[in-house]
């Protein structure tokens, strides 16, 4: 094999996915492997396996460039819910192999249009300079002989056989993909030969999450705010809530997946105090592998309740106030890490074109809005949607909450004009996806006839 190892380590690792064994071995290159083992892995039969390359800004600092800290968790996971298995932590794997400064100036070469093959040869780097050998090693003096491989990389399988090791099975991770590491994940299919990071197309659903890169559109930031998706479910009579405001479900769990995938696709979701006080939203990534966006809530008054999900700690919240909002209460928010920032007022509370700005000044790119009713109008109205993605149930449920409200048109042909139709179909529903036509930067809408619309406004009570 080529490839020594000396077990230098080994105690108990209680994790937020169960307990596992922590086994530490020193390799002949200087790196030390951690294995994370879970039940009895030496003998006979193949034993579930993760080989993980260390990266850092993944793994640890949650960068959603990669799909390497999600992955880590899923397979961590997987092995805890087996109840055998192990996972190989390589150092000296940080960028394919290239280290941690390489790797940061492999991404400015990205940023200047490369894909992640391209950006390590022009700095003179090896695409990929990993060698699975002591990974191998590892195992082996695990006591494994034969492994069922939880990758989507071709090299890792093909390294371990090399090395000794037996694949018995590969086992694909597919993660939802994020707007900033999707062309990541297509050149990892395209030119590295990976099985599917990103998942299935739609509208392929099945196990692995649905990539939804064609519901989300051409992702392009506008000047002063973020690019906007606005997405909500409706019945077939275009209601998004009943004439009691349930509105759980109207659609359908399938369809469900695709609206997780696209809040791990963006990098923020956003919503009215409206719709917290309804309906108690998590607004987090559950049902498909991904990472839970920025949660943004529109509140002029902070009159957010104390106890509502979408304050809990599972992904971090921002909320966007007015100078109307008692002080104690801001600073109660941020006591439990909540962010709070005020901007200007509009007639009706947020001014939006103000909160977009202060999105887009966070680094937001993509925002995802799922409601409510008066929110979806008010950015209608406003000309700040670039992208519309509306689910229709087969359901008619007769008097409810409309989806959208008065946007201040007479007639038809000054309505907000939407093009480029994509359409998807799942068990349940149907998913219909445009550009919204003649969106400008300046928040105007363009409409027939050079229809004047309404300063854009956040809904009463927002």
């Amino acid at each position: 094999m080529g490839a020594a190892v000396r077990e230098v380590a080994s105690v108990s690792l209680p994790t937020e996915f169960g307990e596992f064994r922590a086994r530490a071995f020193e390799c002949h290159s200087g790196f030390v492997y951690l294995a994370l083992t879970r039940g009895d892995v030496a003998g006979a039969g193949p034993v579930l396996a993760r080989l993980h390359s260390e990266c850092l800004t993944g793994d640890a600092l949650g960068s959603v460039r990669c799909d390497c800290g999600v992955q880590l968790r899923l397979a961590l996971r997987t092995i805890a819910a087996e109840g055998r298995g192990v996972l190989v932590y390589a150092t000296g794997h940080e960028g394919r192999g290239i280290g941690l400064v390489n790797k940061l100036r492999a991404y400015l070469e990205q940023e200047r249009g490369a894909d992640t093959v391209d950006a390590n040869l022009r700095l003179g780097l090896p695409v990929d300079a990993r060698d699975y050998g002591e990974a191998a090693a590892v195992l082996t003096a695990l006591g494994v002989r034969s492994v069922s491989l939880l990758t989507n990389n071709p090299a890792k399988v093909d390294g371990l056989r090399a090395a000794g090791i037996a694949v018995e099975a590969v086992l694909p991770i597919p993660t939802a993909a994020n707007v900033r590491n999707l062309d990541y994940l297509r050149t990892k299919t395209v030119r590295m030969r990976h099985v599917a990071p990103a998942g299935e197309a739609l509208p392929l659903l099945g196990p692995a999450p649905p990539d939804v890169a064609r519901l989300l559109g051409r992702v392009e930031p506008r000047p002063g705010r973020p690019y906007v998706v606005l997405k909500y479910a409706q019945t077939l009579d275009g209601r998004i809530a009943s004439r009691t405001g349930d509105s759980k479900w109207i659609s359908g769990e399938a369809e469900r997946r695709i609206s997780h995938a696209l809040r791990a696709a963006s990098d923020a979701v956003l919503v009215g105090v409206g719709t917290v006080v309804q309906d108690d939203p998590r607004l987090t990534v559950r049902m498909v592998p991904g990472v839970s966006p920025l949660r943004v809530v529109l509140d002029s008054t902070l009159r957010i309740p104390a106890p509502a999900l979408i304050l809990e700690e599972d992904a971090p919240t921002l909320v966007v106030t007015t100078d109307r909002s008692p002080a104690p209460r801001r600073a109660a928010l941020r006591a439990r890490g909540v962010a709070v920032e005020p901007v200007p007022e509009g007639p009706g509370g947020v001014d939006l074109a103000a909160a977009l700005a202060l999105l887009a000044g966070l680094g937001v790119r993509c925002l995802l809005v799922e409601g409510g009713a008066k929110v979806i109008t008010s950015l209608l109205r406003g000309g700040f949607v670039d992208r519309l993605v509306v689910s229709v149930s087969g359901t008619i449920i007769g008097r409810g909450t409309e989806a959208v409200g008065d946007l201040g048109i007479d007639r038809v042909a000054d309505g907000v004009r939407l093009e480029h139709r994509t359409l998807h179909a799942t068990e349940d529903d149907v998913l219909i996806a445009w550009d919204v036509a003649g969106t400008f930067a300046d928040g105007a809408l363009a409409v027939a006839d050079g229809l004047r619309l309404p300063e854009a406004v956040e809904p009463a009570g927002a």
